[in-house]
């Protein structure tokens, strides 16, 4: 068997223990939260829940696992195109970093190509891989900016992200209706006017 397999069946067999290990924790203080209310855990309902919830969380913070370069998986095309391209309505789910509550939306991302273009279902994958962390929405935009401009050296790159959050909607203020849009602007997108409308009027073209 060659090095490079047994290192990676080394590294995933890792990888695997520590999810178990983590998990475990993870169920074990779920139980202790659940039974902080005063609920009975040993009841039908609550039996397994400490279980499913851990797997849960495991999954909306799956993203610290990802690996870039296997994300992209070498989708990476030659182009000559110079027009933007833009993918829009990506949906995502994220975990607010400060109470741990979900937000739900949706991103736009655009750029314009530099010699390279990137596979599509690619750029929704980058999202998901900011996306399942441990996030506040204004970091997520910027990185997901970053990396599509790291990968793929655009002339520039814009993202926009809207979303509804549920620390806003079920505790605090409780509104219902707001919801939340940020923007990543790099190179052209930032420095040129044109650009910039030229991405925002796509955007609200239907």
């Amino acid at each position: 068997m060659k090095l490079a397999m047994v290192s990676s069946l080394l590294e995933n067999d890792g990888r695997q223990k520590y999810n178990l290990n983590s998990e475990t924790i993870m169920r074990d203080q779920y139980k202790k939260i659940i039974e902080s209310t005063g609920e009975d855990i040993t009841r039908a309902g609550l039996l397994d829940t400490p279980d499913r919830a851990a797997k849960a969380f495991a999954y909306l913070t799956s993203g610290y696992e990802m690996d870039l370069k296997q994300v992209i998986n070498d989708a990476l095309f030659p182009s000559d195109s110079e027009e933007m391209v833009i993918v829009k309505d990506i949906e995502l789910f994220s975990l607010c970093e400060h109470h741990l509550l979900p937000f739900i939306g949706k991103c736009h991302v655009a750029y314009i190509p530099n010699g390279k273009v990137l596979g599509l279902s690619k750029v929704a994958r980058v999202v998901d891989m900011f996306a399942r962390r441990l996030q506040i929405q204004e970091a997520l935009a910027q990185q997901v900016a970053s990396t599509i401009q790291e990968v793929t050296d655009a002339r520039g790159v814009g993202v926009i992200v809207e979303a509804k959050h549920m620390c806003m909607m079920m505790r605090g203020v409780e509104k219902q209706n707001s919801s939340m849009k940020t923007s990543a602007m790099l190179g052209s997108f930032r420095t040129d006017q044109a650009t910039r409308t030229e991405f925002l009027t796509l955007l609200s073209d239907h």
